[in-house]
């Protein structure tokens, strides 16, 4: 009987758990530079080496490869024939490895949980609880896989219930679209069919934790109905040309990865989840010697990109720049940001709206500023701010009017705006810039000062200031409320129709 001792099982979660916070897996770079290569839209291009330039960074500097570092899903197999010396419960192990890895000193990851849901929504301040699955097998190890799952796609995750004889490819092709950016393709999507609800949506999450292989299975061929099916969805899927961070493109998924159950005959549940460009998951297996070893990822991998500022883009003080300026500012056009920012998410503009209802002075003079969506990780060490990539812009839209009615020229973030949104930032002639989700690091080095200006207590969702020099942004929807979201997914996915005839 293998015996696994409580210390060595929590210490290779918090292990693992810090070692996906800067490592990709290899097969996500791979795959990621191979898009990279074929890619012939500029803005997609261009994002992708961002993101590829940050997850080298973040190799390097062992620190998060995305400012939102996620809620832990823990898949745990013990094998029938292993005992725990151990005076937690196995969801106790788990929690406790979590509270160790965000908490660790020389790489703090971002507290993102919050309990009480639907009233307080306290943080926790540890990023505890996880989510835990555990099943008994056969067998004398304990096998472990980890994930670290961004909220900006588990929010995107679907759920129906479909008749029998309806088209799974159909819903697809259906449901993806209606996702937007905030999942920061080029991702994975993971489908689960079959079973009941709550089983098909675990067979989607569990099937985001399988390699990347679809270059594999192109060159083989399919040999069943899964395979036939994730063939087919991989090419359609990317037939509509989202592209990388919704900006339109050739390469919206790497990877589409399908787990079937057997299900009632009068049933067919169907979940989606996307994976997104920060794809954190691991491995382990422990079988009593000790704590786990994981051996990094070769950095040989890494294809030959290093993201430096378009020479053509356009460098703009904030801190001098007014309504005149940005209403010239084209859609899709790159700037560089210097000038002090002020930040602010979901939380903050809650707050905000309650305070204005009330009549109550805002603390913050938000006149002429721009306001970034983000909820940055703890420095650590000489940083100004640990990597603070953009935050899913369309959570904000339903305080779009009430922020420029306090005299805000802009807004930046990630993914696209709401249609209501875009029409209440024409009346304003106001603009929104997108930065690059998936390459928090990289943005966090434009950072050089960071001060906390107003609810401190909110934690990582205060607000803050940022000193930044040269920030990278596109012009995501212009002064006049046009939208790079809808034109260039529309433009490539016309570009692709025409390459397939």
């Amino acid at each position: 009987m293998t015996i696994v001792k409580q210390e060595d099982f929590i210490q290779s979660v918090a292990d693992a758990l810090q070692y996906i916070s800067y490592y990709h897996p290899e097969d996500y770079i791979q795959a990621l530079g191979e898009a990279y290569a074929i890619e012939e839209s500029p803005a997609a291009k261009d994002a992708i080496a961002q993101i590829l330039t940050n997850s080298r960074m973040c190799a390097e500097g062992k620190r998060p490869l995305c400012q939102d570092t996620g809620i832990v899903v823990a898949f745990v197999k013990v094998g029938m024939d292993v005992r725990f010396e151990s005076q937690l419960s196995l969801e106790a192990m788990v929690n406790e490895g979590v509270r160790r890895a965000y908490l660790h000193p020389d790489n703090t990851l971002r507290a993102s949980i919050v309990n009480d849901p639907a009233g307080l929504r306290k943080n926790t301040t540890d990023n505890t609880p996880a989510i835990t699955h555990v099943e008994l097998v056969p067998g004398n190890t304990v096998e472990v896989t980890v994930a670290a799952k961004g909220g900006g796609s588990e929010n995107k995750a679907k759920l129906a219930m479909l008749n029998p004889n309806d088209s799974i490819v159909d819903w697809v092709l259906e449901v993806v679209p209606t996702m937007g950016a905030g999942w920061c393709p080029p991702g994975m999507l993971g489908i689960g069919i079959g079973g009941s609800a709550e089983k098909a949506m675990l067979l989607a999450k569990e099937s985001l934790m399988q390699p990347i292989d679809m270059h594999v299975l192109k060159v083989k061929g399919p040999s069943n109905r899964i395979e036939e099916l994730r063939l087919e969805l991989y090419e359609k899927v990317n037939a509509l040309g989202i592209g990388a961070q919704g900006l339109g493109g050739l390469t919206t998924v790497l990877d589409i990865k399908i787990l079937d159950y057997p299900t009632h005959a009068a049933s067919l549940p169907v979940a989606i989840i996307p994976n997104c460009a920060a794809t954190r998951h691991v491995h382990f297996i422990l079988d009593g010697t000790g704590v786990t070893e994981l051996t990094p990822p070769n950095m040989d991998v890494y294809p030959n990109v290093h993201w430096a500022p378009s020479a053509q883009a356009k460098r703009v003080n904030v801190d001098s720049v007014t309504k005149a300026d940005t209403q010239s500012w084209q859609a899709g056009e790159t700037l560089l940001l210097t000038g002090k920012i002020l930040t602010g998410r979901d939380a903050a503009h809650k707050r905000i709206a309650n305070m204005l209802a009330k009549g109550e002075a805002l603390p913050v003079d938000f006149t002429n500023r721009f306001i970034y969506y983000v909820g940055p990780v703890d420095a650590v060490r000489d940083e100004a701010v640990g990597p603070a990539g953009p935050t899913t812009a369309t959570r904000m839209d339903d305080y779009t009017e009430m922020m420029l009615n306090t005299g805000l020229l802009g807004s930046i973030g990630k993914a696209e705006r709401g249609d209501d949104a875009l029409a209440v930032m024409a009346k304003y002639q106001s603009v929104y810039l997108m930065a690059v989700g998936g390459a928090a690091y990289l943005v966090s080095k434009a950072i050089k000062k960071s001060r906390v200006v107003a609810f401190a207590d909110l934690g990582m969702e205060a607000i803050y200031e940022f000193d930044v020099v040269d920030m990278p942004v596109t012009v995501a929807v212009s002064a006049n409320g046009e939208s790079v979201h809808k034109t260039g997914p529309a433009q490539w996915q016309q570009k692709i129709a025409i390459k397939q005839l």
